[in-house]
């Protein structure tokens, strides 16, 4: 039987590469991305990245969107109140999977499988246990394009926001970082590649601290590349 997915979409390079790998399985059948999104600023939770891009990513993905309107801060209680309300809605519209594009953090997938155990919902890891450097030059040479849209100034120096994520900036990342930034040393914004029907015309913004984190905005004027 097919797989009908929900794809847990970040906004970011391995999310976007999941939906590449799935797109190949004949198994899965994609039919739809969520996303947490801060309710007040109107950003895609962590990574900052703003609807309208997300929207974007969406559209050029060709899958329908759920955003998830999360409070900032918000407590680990009214986050997994609002993510039960979203798989609960899933179900009734006919889904049966959720993917996920987590990469080895065993802790945070047990996190994920015991909140979907007993929903409706299997999750799905389809890159879990790659490994990470072989991942990232993985993607690259696949044609994915992504930017830096957060980077966390304690393990990564600010002037890595913004910055392509490409075979030089796998260079330049310092040894204790992972090529992915799978433990929150940054995150990205993809706006190119197999999984997308089109590019995103992003363009880069201003660059701002906040929250302990580096971001650098981005903006999608309307229309392909």
């Amino acid at each position: 039987m097919m797989k009908k997915t929900l794809v847990s979409w970040s906004s970011g390079k391995d999310s976007a590469w999941m939906v590449h790998v799935l797109r190949q399985r004949p198994d899965v059948a994609l039919a739809g991305a969520l996303t947490t999104v801060n309710e007040t600023a109107q950003r895609v939770a962590m990574h900052g990245v703003r609807v309208d891009v997300l929207q974007a990513q969406a559209d050029a993905l060709g899958l329908p969107l759920r955003r998830i309107p999360i409070p900032a801060p918000c407590s680990n209680a009214r986050y997994e109140e609002a993510m039960a309300q979203a798989v609960a809605s899933a179900v009734r519209e006919g889904f049966t999977h959720m993917a996920f594009g987590d990469l080895f953090l065993e802790d945070l997938r047990r996190y994920r499988e015991d909140r979907l155990a007993g929903s409706g919902l299997t999750p799905l890891f389809p890159l879990f246990g790659a490994d990470t450097a072989a991942l990232a030059r993985e993607m690259i040479a696949g044609g994915l394009r992504a930017r830096l849209t957060c980077v966390d100034p304690k393990v990564l120096d600010r002037r890595f926001a913004g910055r392509e994520f490409d075979a030089a900036l796998l260079a330049d990342l310092p040894a204790m970082v992972d090529p992915c930034g799978e433990r929150g040393e940054f995150h990205t914004c993809a706006y190119a590649g197999p999984m997308f029907a089109r590019p995103l015309a992003i363009q880069p913004g201003m660059t701002v601290d906040r929250d302990g984190f580096v971001f650098t905005d981005f903006v999608c004027p309307p229309g392909p590349a």
